[in-house]
């Protein structure tokens, strides 16, 4: 009698049995919360937030890997009535990962009633070809009461008749509160089919650090600015590296970086009086850049103009839209 037999294939197709993976992803108005969950979901601030709409500008990968399963959780853009050529491709980019994803979430803020622009998107979500499983969330659950929030769960549910479409759960959240921050995960791996891990365990996201450190910026920039400029600002890194010559257990990554506008009457805005105003973004910048990745950071700041770079396919391209 041998003990190296192979165990039976039934057997073996049993290692990963159990085990969930896949992708859902965040749909919504724009500011509808979508990237604070995204962070508080993740554990880990990968996306940027910001009062200011149309925030968000790139498909942000978060990863959550748990002994039951891997979430890749994509917050994309807010779908929105595009006015240039980068709003156009933005909401090209929101529909290409409705269609690749295994789970929908819909937002829908609690401390707003559901308007044309929910039903637009409930709309466009209801014509995939490929039906992923969808989930609808009330949002910013910690700015409304029992009363209003009870309206609002019947006005989602509502949505499935009107559409044709039925929601897998209807959970009310918060990610600034950290309210049922949990479930919504739970929720979503449990909606995964099963499968191996996509990613290896311990990564929080698959952006790179770049494209990290430029959003930090670009946080930094739009708390306090006037709302054109939000949308004519970019930010791009141009250099950066560990400053040669440092002891190891000091060492400095020096950042070279480029705020991007589009008109020659945006720079001063953004240097403010005295060069108070792009002091202030520096700062700010480093220190979540710091806090991201552990180590001390010198960050040199430029800025540049683009002439109305949102509507230049060339730019756009250089820009990495």
């Amino acid at each position: 009698m041998t003990t190296d037999q192979e165990p039976p294939a039934d057997q073996a197709a049993t290692a990963d049995q159990g085990h969930r993976s896949g992708f859902a992803c965040f749909v919504g108005r724009p500011n509808a919360g979508k990237s604070t969950l995204t962070n508080a979901i993740v554990g880990s601030k990968i996306a940027i937030t910001s009062a200011k709409p149309q925030t968000t500008r790139h498909a942000i990968r978060g990863i959550v890997d748990r002994p039951d399963g891997q979430l890749v959780l994509i917050d994309t853009p807010g779908l929105h009535r595009p006015r240039t050529l980068l709003g156009e491709r933005l909401n090209d980019l929101v529909r290409t990962t409705w269609s690749e994803v295994d789970v929908v979430a819909v937002c829908f803020p609690s401390n707003q009633r559901i308007g044309p622009g929910d039903e637009y998107l409930v709309g466009e979500v209801a014509q995939l070809r490929k039906k992923p499983t969808l989930v609808a969330l009330a949002t910013k659950s910690d700015l409304v009461g029992p009363e209003r929030m009870a309206k609002h769960l019947l006005s989602i549910q509502g949505l499935e008749e009107k559409f044709g479409i039925r929601w897998a759960e209807i959970i009310p959240c918060s990610g600034t509160a950290d309210d049922q921050v949990d479930l919504v995960t739970d929720t979503l791996i449990g909606l995964l089919p099963e499968g191996p891990s996509y990613y290896p365990g311990g990564e929080v996201t698959d952006e790179p650090t770049e494209t990290l450190v430029a959003e930090l910026i670009r946080e930094a920039a739009l708390e306090g600015v006037t709302e054109e400029l939000p949308h004519s600002l970019a930010v791009t890194v141009e250099e950066m590296g560990l400053r040669p010559g440092r002891p190891d257990d000091k060492p400095l990554l020096d950042i070279y970086a480029n705020m991007v506008v589009e008109r020659e009457s945006q720079k001063p805005i953004m240097i403010g009086r005295k060069g108070a105003r792009l002091k202030e973004i520096g700062t700010n910048a480093r220190l979540h850049i710091e806090a991201l990745l552990g180590t001390r950071v010198h960050l040199d700041l430029r800025i540049k103009v683009l002439k109305e770079w949102q509507r230049d396919a060339k730019h756009l391209n250089r820009l990495g839209f």
